[in-house]
């Protein structure tokens, strides 16, 4: 067996790659290493999405970690920045959340968030991998030292919306606002947040059925958010991925606001208030080069980390940044809580709307976006790391690179959480940086062939 942990937890398809006894397995992982690091009896709270699939992991999770003594907090259907929130407020040892994000309803995951509300670092993940591979090292509890189970789902939902609502000046009255939950976790809460902060709210895509969590619905797929914006007469669409953790959003008009475009409009606000520590934003390699040209006209810096929220967070804690994110919506605002929180997201950006009584397209002009074509290229996860070095990929990528010169870039990147290789380029003439992308995209299947030959 491979390496467990990706840049997002344990990922895989439910009970093909990730089956009840794994799940069983890292719970007792978890507990353990956990456990041995404590002078007390360890709480673990656990947090789940809508996929058909949460309810049987939740149950392997919870028998493992009471199996190795821990005790364990059911938070029920609820977001996973909700998780990292509640692990700080209620002073547990780790929050677990059962989610594949914005992935299809067979997929599912493990994350795992510290007791301080980061995810886990990488020598406690090696740690509990470790143990998860080789069981017979964990030794049972019996007796008076199993683990016991409580339940706090509702009172959860309250205190993370109270959390929310708290985070903004004023409120949200006059703004017509059409929701997409995605059929995931955020339709326990979103309805009930905005309504708290008297938006005129409609919610839709809020009856999960275990199968249909992301889709044709929620921030990978906007075209149903911006017809109901358009013939709505809305001011702005939300829409959340399956978790909430990360938030894309519709314009009056139908224009979408990326993550890079949600970030610069907040970090403008920002500055003019002195919140933005040291006038910097964490972004990622695969930002806007319009969002740079923003930055520099605007006196603000922007710092590049790698793809994934982990690499985002560490840049912003390294150097002591309040705001970060990814052009995908998932955005952090440190000062308030410890992993992007779509929710969040979506609260600043209304109360700094509402402030503005400007309408929402105005802010998707504030950056002039580069064409930027991104295509998926399906790759053996055994090979998705090192295949842009293959010397016939490789040579292309640089002569592609080349021709653009100062004027565009290409990145190729393995997914973290699929067996892709994510192909992106970036110019001024979005033909020339399709026809880019399509020619690198063919020389990986090409090289891909000659393989299997």
């Amino acid at each position: 067996m491979g390496k467990l942990f990706g840049t997002d937890g344990i990922r895989g398809r439910a009970n093909i790659e990730l089956d009840p006894a794994l799940a069983y397995r890292a719970g007792q992982a978890a507990a353990h290493v956990l456990s041995s690091q404590n002078g007390h009896k360890t709480k673990i709270l656990i947090g789940k999405d809508t996929r058909i699939s949460s309810d049987m992991l939740e149950a392997a999770l919870t028998a493992g970690i009471c199996s190795m003594g821990a005790d364990v907090e059911l938070l029920g259907v609820i977001t996973t920045p909700a998780v990292a929130y509640l692990t700080v407020k209620h002073k547990a040892d780790a929050g677990i959340v059962i989610s594949a994000s914005h992935n299809p309803y067979e997929h599912n995951g493990i994350k795992m968030f510290g007791a301080k509300g980061y995810k886990l670092n990488d020598d406690l993940e090696e740690s509990i991998e470790a143990l998860i591979l080789n069981p017979e090292k964990m030794q049972l509890k019996t007796h008076h030292e199993i683990g016991r189970v409580w339940k706090n789902e509702g009172a959860a939902i309250d205190e993370y919306i109270s959390f929310l609502a708290g985070t903004v000046d004023g409120d949200l009255s006059g703004l017509k606002i059409a929701v997409d939950c995605a059929n995931g976790a955020s339709f326990k809460t979103a309805g009930l947040l905005f309504e708290k902060l008297g938006a005129d709210v409609r919610i839709g895509f809020d009856a999960p059925d275990g199968t249909n969590i992301n889709a044709g619905c929620g921030s990978t797929h906007l075209d149903s958010l911006r017809q109901r914006v358009l013939n709505g007469g809305f001011d702005v669409g939300v829409a959340f991925d399956g978790d909430a953790d990360r938030c894309l959003m519709v314009c009056e008009n139908g224009e979408i606001l990326d993550g890079d475009r949600i970030m610069a409009a907040c970090a403008l606000q920002m500055k003019r208030e002195g919140r933005l520590r040291k006038n910097t934003i964490v972004a990622t390699v695969m930002s806007n080069l319009g969002l740079h040209a923003f930055a520099k006209e605007n006196g603000i810096r922007v710092l590049c980390a790698d793809v994934g929220d982990r690499f985002v967070l560490e840049e912003m804690l390294n150097g002591g940044y309040v705001l970060g994110g990814e052009q995908s919506g998932h955005v952090i605002f440190l000062d308030y809580i410890t992993t992007g929180d779509g929710q969040l997201t979506a609260l600043q950006f209304l109360s700094m709307l509402k402030k503005s009584g400007k309408k929402a397209s105005e802010f998707y002009d504030i950056i002039e976006q580069y064409p930027q074509v991104l295509v998926n290229v399906k790759v053996p996860n055994d090979l998705k790391t090192t295949i842009a070095g293959e010397e016939p990929v490789a040579a292309l990528i640089r002569k592609e690179a080349e021709g653009f010169g100062e004027n565009g870039r290409i990145l190729v990147r393995p997914s973290g959480t699929e067996a892709l290789v994510r192909v992106m380029v970036e110019g001024k003439e979005k033909e020339e940086v399709s026809r880019a992308a399509g020619r690198i995209a063919n020389k990986i299947t090409e090289y891909l062939s000659t393989l299997n030959k």
